[in-house]
This record gives structure tokens, sequence and C-alpha cells, in this order.
């Protein structure tokens, strides 16, 4: 199972096994991460699962979508590595993905 490290905004970091074929936020809400509230479900709906992916692993997760880059309009503090982990599925080439969630979401 890959490997998924959540660091909160205060530096603090969770290492979680993901499942292949889920996404990070699905992952993040079954082991209780705190800073994701994923208040559509999923549905790229709003920006409430926004994380900074790690630099290092920024060409890996690759670019957000359109519809994802229009979701990042309503984050809070959005970077060039922000993205909506509900659009990020997990894959075994993800294994040690490292994600940092915002001071605050939305």
């Amino acid at each position: 199972m890959p490997k998924i490290t959540f660091v909160d905004h205060a530096g603090t970091a969770r290492t979680i096994d993901g499942e292949v074929g889920s996404t990070v936020m699905e992952t993040a809400i079954r082991n209780n991460v705190p800073g994701i509230d994923a208040e559509c479900g999923g549905a790229c709906a709003c920006a409430t699962c926004h994380v900074y992916v790690d630099g290092e692993w920024a060409d890996k997760v690759g670019p957000a979508e359109p519809m994802e880059q229009d979701m990042l309009d309503f984050a809070s503090d959005v970077r060039a590595t922000s993205r909506l982990c509900c659009q990020i599925r997990v894959t075994a080439e993800l294994d040690g993905l490292i994600v940092t969630t915002p001071a605050r979401q939305g």
C-alpha cells in the first residue's frame, strides 16, 4: 500500500497507508486527518480538501484539470502546488507522497 504523509499547517506529520484506486481525500477522511473537511464528498464542487503537494511530488501528481482549477478559486492561500486532494488518485507510484494542509479550508 502506498504511504501518504499529511502534514498539518503546524508541522505535525501523519503517515497513512493509501488504497490504490481511492483518492488522497478518501484516505484522509477514512483516517480522520485534521484539516481535510471534504464537504462535497469528493465531487470537485468545493475547495475544502485543498492541500499543497510537496514540490518533489508535483510532477508525479500532475497539474489540476480546468474544473479543479476553477474550484481552487474558492480556496484560501492558493499556491503553485495547490491541489484538491479529491482529484488525486492513489497509485503505487505515489508511495511516499507528502501533502500539507492549509491553515484553513475554503
